[in-house]
């Protein structure tokens, strides 16, 4: 009996041995969980879902961010590992392995360095100070997706930011994963580039002035130039058409063209200078009256609703210019003044165009007045100036004079100040109950009828038509980034804020979406740790000994009146 009893044991136990392990391989073979937390983390948008569903061939993501390097970077890889993890639940189609560029001999990691800067791929160096010692370490803060014989690159760190802290910069990067990974796999899946159009014929940006964004969209879209004094219509197909700092007036057959362009579906971003004005005009003369611009758009982007104020918008948050303020030897002495005129602007929503965003540089911006429509278009604020703004009407002269005199901080008093508005939803066209028998001739040329409402769809309007512009330097070819301050030499977000703009607005599946998904930041108070660490070491010692001791006594206790003698 005492024997049965005793291979019935060994039986349970490898029984539930063997349990174990199954329930260990099944583990490791399916990755599942609950979503516990606050911000929903570890929980993908329906968008993502629906496109890794989709897949039809294995993704394959080759992660650069491997090797020794300080605890962010390491939340950064695990976090990626999670999100590729996360993919892979919902797609076996997705696959993933580590490298470490820095591995190797000398020659080898030489070789991959210099694969990897072919493809633009370029290492973040930390300076590392370990007790005595320091060093500089390359980090590779990359993931390269291959899909069909195509590849995309993903940077998993987000740019620095004056004033914000690493930590900050490296949470945004975390938050942002879900987007950058699934906008790759977007990317990938595209078989065919839209089109997207450059107005010209009104006093544009030139071609060289905006080189920066059409070399950037250049990978995933078609783009190039309009007149259109020469068409009779946008066609449809055209993803876009972006209107760059108009500085002659739109005829009534141009607005008519872009009108019906709209109602079809068309998106369009209006990049608008209220008032002509610029530092070349100040610095030609002593005094300068900026006027307004006779563009004849306010009564078709009244209707759309949007208003641009004839107006100057002034922030206590600016860039410098320079101005002579000696001599030195034969040449002048320069100093840097903080220009108010133009202004950094922030984020003014949780849109997904503009979170997260670092500050744009604007230039002679004015004010945008929302206005209410015959039609449902939803208005969202993306860019606003500070709280410490103020207003100038356009016949106020401007000179540099008040660069001399203390600025009165009193009066920037106006608060925050809209500068960049999403329109989004129907639009009533601005030629309703007005086509002319021109403009009904033209549509018959191209077979169409009048549409007095659009489709849905989505429209940009920004009062800067300089937020797109990149400098160029016709001397020696040089083309800087959007953004870019020659006068600080530091580069600000105009040409992120741009990218995701467009990005918006041709987005048809939601992807863009997970833009929005914030990973809380909960940052350690380390002086009150440090005052308080006694007493935590103490609770995390003892407590668990505490808890051991009452269990023993009442089990002692248990067991003494249970096995007691009568």
């Amino acid at each position: 009996m005492a024997k049965n009893k005793k291979i019935q044991s060994f039986v349970q136990l490898g029984l539930m041995t063997g349990i174990l392990i199954f329930l260990n391989i099944l583990g490791s073979a399916v990755y599942s969980h609950i979503d516990l937390t606050e911000d929903k983390r570890f929980t993908l948008s329906e968008p993502t879902v629906e496109m890794i569903e989709d897949l039809d061939e294995v993704i394959f993501v080759k992660i650069l961010l491997q090797g020794q390097f300080p605890a962010g970077f390491k939340r950064l890889q695990r976090a990626t590992v999670e999100m590729l993890d996360e993919f892979r639940s919902i797609s076996s189609l997705i696959e993933y392995e580590f490298e470490d560029p820095n591995e190797g001999t000398v020659e080898q990691k030489n070789q991959a360095r210099k694969m990897l800067e072919e493809q633009g791929i370029r290492p973040t160096t930390l300076f590392i100070k370990d007790g005595s010692s320091s060093k500089n370490i390359a980090i590779y803060p990359f993931a390269i997706l291959y899909y069909k014989g195509r590849q995309f690159t993903v940077n998993l760190l987000e740019s620095e930011m004056l004033g914000v802290p690493n930590q900050v910069v490296l949470n945004n990067s975390v938050s942002l994963l879900e987007y950058k990974f699934a906008n790759a796999i977007q990317k990938l899946q595209l078989y065919r580039k839209r089109p997207i159009l450059f107005l010209q014929g009104h006093g544009e940006l030139l071609e060289v002035q905006t080189a920066d964004l059409r070399k950037s969209i250049k990978p995933y879209y078609n783009y190039g130039d309009v007149r259109l004094d020469s068409i009779y219509s946008i066609k449809p197909e055209v993803a876009a058409l972006i209107v760059a700092k108009p500085r002659t007036p739109f005829s009534e057959r141009d607005k008519f063209i872009i009108d019906q362009y709209v109602m079809n579906g068309g998106k369009v971003l209006w990049l608008i200078d209220a008032l002509n004005v610029n530092l070349d005009s100040l610095r030609r003369q002593r005094e300068y009256i900026p006027l307004p611009y006779d563009l004849n758009l306010e009564s078709m982007l009244f209707k759309y609703g949007a208003r641009i104020q004839p107006n100057l918008l002034l922030d206590w948050f600016a860039t410098q210019i320079p101005m002579v303020t000696g001599t030195l030897g034969s040449g002048n002495q320069f100093e840097l003044f903080k220009w108010f005129y133009h202004p950094l602007v922030s984020s003014a929503s949780e849109h997904p165009v503009s979170k997260g965003l670092d500050r744009v540089n604007m230039f002679f911006p004015s004010t945008i007045d929302t206005i209410r429509t015959k039609t449902p278009v939803k208005k969202t604020v993306l860019l606003a100036s500070s709280e410490r703004s103020r207003m100038q009407k356009y016949l106020t002269r401007l000179n540099f004079e008040i660069l001399r005199y203390k600025p009165d901080a009193t009066k920037f008093n106006a608060g925050r100040q809209p500068v960049a508005v999403m329109l989004e939803g129907i639009f009533p066209s601005a030629f309703d109950g007005r086509v002319s028998e021109s403009m009904r001739e033209g549509l018959q040329q191209i077979n169409q009828d009048f549409k007095p409402r659009s489709e849905p769809t989505r429209m940009l309007v920004v009062s800067d038509g300089d937020v797109p512009k990149n400098l160029y330097d016709p001397r020696t070819k040089k083309i800087s980034p959007m953004g870019y301050n020659q006068f600080e030499q530091v580069t600000f977000g105009n040409k992120d804020f741009m990218i995701n703009a467009i990005e918006y607005l041709l987005d048809d599946t939601g992807v863009i979406e997970a833009r929005s998904k914030e990973v809380k930041l909960r940052l350690l108070d380390t002086a009150k740790a440090r005052e308080e660490s006694t007493k935590w070491q103490v609770f995390n010692i003892g407590m668990p000994l505490v808890f051991l001791a009452i269990f023993g006594f009442i089990y002692l206790y248990i067991r003494r009146r249970r096995f007691a003698q009568p």
